[in-house]
């Protein structure tokens, strides 16, 4: 058990609800950090009513000022961020050749700036007090591909490159860096996707378990027990790692 504070971004809904929920499960207090505040005060509720401690917090990650004012927001409700979890994402299924310049900024600014943004506004306050936990949500499409998704895969392979060289400027200093990489998840997105692809989503989300050789797709809270391990105690000397949660289906 903790009473850490933890910030978790995109922490309303899908596999930032599970990493939120299991989080405040373990002893964490949790903010609640989305886009989407109405969202945010449901995922919020539902760790106190657990019997954990949480709070909702504003923020858009495109937007350097917000990110500042959520964790000063934070800081003075909770306390001073010890563990940062950069989960907000977005991303589009289209082949590489359809995509636009804008799309592109998009996908960048909020995948991998997003994450640049709220690191830098955190992480000088952890390297001070000499203790800190950043665990980047990345993606095993910036490990090993995706197709339809090749400027995703370029944001979070980005992430994983900035993960290992932040934990080497930050290792003596007690802050961990670490990323956590999803495989296919069933979320609301996953879902979205399988609906819009045009096929039967049954069919498209079946395929992809097929592929799995667990045979399931990852749950939120499959990705959460990453999470909670690397900001855990017990993971003090493990920095600058590339942790894969897909039930086998990427083993490279």
């Amino acid at each position: 058990m903790s009473n850490r504070v933890a910030f978790v971004t995109g922490g309303a809904q899908g596999i930032g609800q599970g990493i939120s929920e299991t989080l405040g499960a373990n002893g964490f207090r949790v903010a609640v950090a989305d886009l989407n505040l109405d969202a945010a005060e449901v995922t919020a509720k539902r760790i106190a009513d657990a019997g954990g401690g949480a709070i909702a917090v504003h923020v858009d990650v495109t937007d350097t000022e917000s990110v500042r004012g959520a964790v000063k927001t934070v800081a003075a409700e909770l306390g001073d961020i010890e563990i940062v979890v950069n989960n907000a994402g977005w991303d589009d299924f289209m082949p590489f050749l359809k995509t636009s310049e804008d799309f592109w900024d998009k996908i960048l600014d909020i995948n991998f700036k997003g994450a640049l943004r709220v690191t830098q506004a955190v992480v000088p306050g952890m390297v001070e007090r000499g203790f800190g936990r950043v665990i980047n949500i990345g993606s095993d499409a910036g490990r090993v591909g995706s197709s339809l998704e090749a400027v995703y895969s370029g944001a979070k392979g980005g992430i994983i490159a900035f993960t290992k060289t932040l934990a080497r400027e930050v290792a003596t200093n007690g802050v961990t860096v670490n990323t956590v990489c999803p495989g296919p998840t069933d979320t609301p997105a996953l879902r979205k996707f399988a609906d819009s692809s045009g096929q039967d989503a049954d069919k498209v989300l079946s395929g992809m378990t097929r592929a799995v050789p667990m045979k399931r797709l990852a749950q939120p809270s499959d990705i959460a027990a990453a999470v909670a391990f690397f900001a855990s105690d017990a993971a003090e000397y493990i920095t600058g790692q590339t942790l894969s949660v897909s039930g086998g289906l990427t083993m490279a």
